[in-house]
């Protein structure tokens, strides 16, 4: 009786590995939904957006964009993390969601490692430190200087945990410098103010900024990133220009819940990689100054543990919490 049982479960499971493998040759059998937890129109959507339609023209199945913004992204994380995990519903996952609101709000109706398998980190860029042409720093030495001596000088951000927040503090804390904390609903309103004057400064995202640079009414003084980037040539990183060991990114990937089939999300990472060396892809990433990281699940896990301790130690050093 005991060996007929232990045949019958060894027959069960090899039934289950052969269906497992026949799901993953003929994934995917329907639509795909791609999550983007923030509104229409921002890089998320932008990013999601590229890669659907690249999915979809090599898999011959519609990839649909599912928007889904609010409160920092949680909305849109939380409901892909408690989708069907099947292959049929994937997160473009971004930094703040993933591994930043774990350390800023008590709790969370998700868990950005628990609830989640990683496919693959799919792109990254830094922020740039604008000022208002009116600011006479014209470096970031210069900038220290000048917050140094009393002047008094706003910043603008996305809002509180946001990553243009947190890498004005970042700054802040590195150099020993004050800046008052102004808060907006978003990029195009701190851009707007900055050209004002309202306030002094931004560490801004790339694509709202950048135009108004090469325009002339903006100066650049550097990069967030831990390198300069050819996406603005010229413009140091902030370690180059006088800040060592300063870096923050903002960084987009994929990812699916967690028990998703291995198979299948193995074939999802091999296939989106394949779409993130296509030089049109590229080119698109690059005009919304992101470069494209195509990778490993286990690298994409890492860069994500990696984060969530960097932005935990960061957030506790300078005393952000929302309730």
């Amino acid at each position: 009786m005991k060996v007929a049982a232990a045949a019958t479960g060894f027959g069960l499971m090899l039934a289950s590995v052969a269906a497992l493998a026949a799901d993953a040759g003929s994934y995917p059998a329907k639509p795909i939904r791609l999550i983007a937890p923030f509104p229409a129109g921002g890089t998320s959507d932008t990013i999601a957006r590229t890669i659907g339609q690249k999915l979809a023209e090599a898999w011959k199945q519609s990839v649909v964009i599912d928007n889904r913004g609010g409160v920092a992204g949680i909305i849109g994380t939380e409901m892909a993390a408690h989708a069907p995990a099947d292959g049929y519903t994937a997160l473009v996952a971004n930094v703040t969601p993933v591994a930043i609101n774990g350390s800023l709000y008590k709790s969370l109706p998700y868990n950005s490692v628990r609830d989640f398998a990683p496919v693959t980190l799919v792109a990254a860029g830094p922020n740039i430190v604008v000022v208002n042409p009116s600011v006479p720093a014209k470096t970031i030495k210069e900038l220290v200087v000048l917050a140094k001596s009393g002047v008094k000088i706003d910043y603008g951000s996305s809002g509180a945990g946001s990553i243009s927040h947190l890498a004005a503090e970042m700054f802040k804390n590195m150099t020993g410098t004050q800046m008052l904390h102004v808060p907006y609903k978003g990029s195009a309103l701190i851009i707007n103010d900055l050209l004002g004057g309202q306030i002094q400064i931004s560490f801004s995202d790339m694509p709202v900024a950048l135009p108004h640079v090469k325009a002339g009414k903006l100066r650049a003084l550097a990069v967030t990133g831990a390198k300069s980037t050819p996406l603005v040539p010229g413009v140091p990183s902030m370690a180059e220009a006088g800040v060592p060991g300063y870096a923050i990114d903002s960084w987009w990937g994929l990812l699916v819940p967690a028990g998703t089939p291995k198979e299948i999300a193995a074939k999802l990472n091999a296939e989106t990689v394949r779409v993130l060396h296509l030089p049109d892809v590229n080119e698109r990433f690059a005009s919304l100054g992101v470069e494209a990281i195509p990778g490993t699940q286990e690298q994409f896990a890492q860069t994500i543990n990696v984060e969530i301790a960097k932005y935990s130690k960061l957030i506790k050093d300078v005393g952000i919490r929302i309730e």
